[in-house]
Formats: C-alpha cells, structure tokens, sequence
C-alpha cells in the first residue's frame, strides 16, 4: 500500500489493524558516466513498493537526499549534513508513530547513510518510541552478487547497473559501461589502507570517475534476478517483523518497575 496515493480514511483503516511501516531511502549523487544520480533512491523505492505491494504494508514516500558530500566532486551531487539526515529521519519516523505505527523498516540504498539510520533506531529503541531497522538489499543476497558477478564494486558498479537497467533501463547509458570500467576503479579496501589506517574521505580519491567494479558484467535479466531475491529477503523479513510482539523488540528492563507500594 503507497501512502501517497490513499486518503485518509483509508489509511485510518490501515492504522487501526497495522503497526508497520516501510520508509524507502537513497541519495541524489554521482554514479559514473552510465548510471543516473537518482540511482539509489530508485532502487530503495522499487523495492519498498514491491515488497508492500504483495503483503499490503504501507509504504511511505521515498527520502531522497541523504548523506552524500563524500561525492561532492562530482556535478550535480545533493546532501544534507549528517545531523541534519539523522534530526530529520527521527522527526519523519516519530509523526509515523503518532499514527501508530510501532515497528518501521528504512529500506535504505545509499552506504553513506547507514551508520546515521542505525542511530536513529538506536534512539527511537532506547526511549520505546519504535523499533525500527535499516535494511540494504545488496546485503540480503550476498552470495548470489557474488556468483553472477566477478568484480561487484561498492559503488556504481555491476550490481547497481543491473538493478537500474531491470528497474529503469532507459537511464542507463549503455555506451558508456566500458568507459565507468575504464575510467573507475577496482575497490580493494585493504590495498587502500595504509599502515591499517583508512587514509580518505572522498569517492574521487579512489576513483577519477567515481564508480567501481566492471559495469559491462550487467544486464538486464541479471537485475531481474536481484531483485527478486532481493524482494523475496525483505517480504520475509517484513513477515518475520510483524508477528513479533511489541514487548519483545524493545530494550530489555535494567531495573523492575517500582510499584506504589514499594516506598
């Protein structure tokens, strides 16, 4: 269920008997020469309805800038500082729990916000206001990225073409996939540690276009296959988040509750 296009005596249906939600979010930045900035976003947001479309959970509109100035080199990059997503997500996440919900999922596609999502779950947890979870669909199916593909990369690379090119494929420049290899990178992350130490910030450091892996390995059936597994993890970690009691997602007690009689 799309919450954008209910009204809300349908939604106040949906209200009365859920307490799930699902919050698709990505990033507007560069992905290479071949891919479009709205690259993660999509994805977040394709999967979000998918999933809710065959459990009938709702789904929220997409958040679309998220964390993302490690890619400002590039034109047409958009974000926002870290306190400001994590203020931001908060707020969003607490107007749902006024509605009721108590459980929310951020079906998150972006690497730069995940730390700042799993923050906000930690707050909301901590003062029993939701328990809510950030999800990555590339870390869902790892075994499967890694069978159809010999050099995934973290960022723009075959896993993310395949998925835009199933998803949208009309905004990928097929041309220019040997051009994203080429003129990209081949992300080890050892090799870019020096002494043990993680010596950069910015995507362009390690990559003159800012993409990674071998982008001429994806196709669309590739995609196809993704995102079907991809989908398949998620309904079932939704199911698997629903049939929990509320009870047994929040903190655990550090000390009884006093009663009156206690003194």
């Amino acid at each position: 269920m799309y919450l954008p296009h209910r009204t809300w005596p349908e939604l106040s249906e949906y209200f009365a008997d859920e307490s799930l939600a699902v919050v698709p979010i990505g990033s507007t930045e560069q992905h290479g020469p071949h891919l479009p900035e709205g690259t993660d976003h999509l994805i977040a947001e394709a999967l979000a309805r998918e999933a809710t479309d065959r459990t009938g959970f709702c789904c929220t509109p997409p958040l679309r800038i998220g964390v993302s100035s490690h890619h400002r080199q590039f034109h047409g990059t958009m974000w926002v500082d870290a306190p400001v997503f994590r203020d931001f997500v908060e707020s969003f996440s607490r107007n749902l729990t006024y509605h009721g919900i108590d459980r929310i999922v951020y079906v998150n596609a972006h690497g730069g916000n995940v730390a700042h999502l799993q923050e906000v779950g930690r707050r909301l947890h901590e003062d029993e206001t939701a328990y809510a979870i950030e999800w990555m669909w590339d870390e869902s199916i790892p075994g499967l990225i890694e069978e159809v593909f010999e050099t995934p990369g973290p960022h723009g690379g075959p896993k993310e073409t395949a998925m835009i090119m199933h998803i949208a494929e009309e905004l990928v420049r097929g041309d220019r996939l040997g051009d994203a290899r080429d003129g990209g990178a081949t992300f080890d992350y050892d090799a870019a540690l020096v002494h043990g130490a993680r010596t950069f910030y910015d995507s362009i450091e390690n990559s003159p276009n800012g993409v990674f892996g071998d982008q001429t390995d994806a196709t669309p059936e590739i995609g196809e296959r993704l995102f079907e597994a991809a989908t398949d993890q998620f309904v079932a970690l939704l199911e698997w988040l629903d049939d929990r009691p509320i009870a047994d997602l929040l903190p655990e007690r550090h000390v009884p509750p006093r009663s009156d009689d206690d003194g």
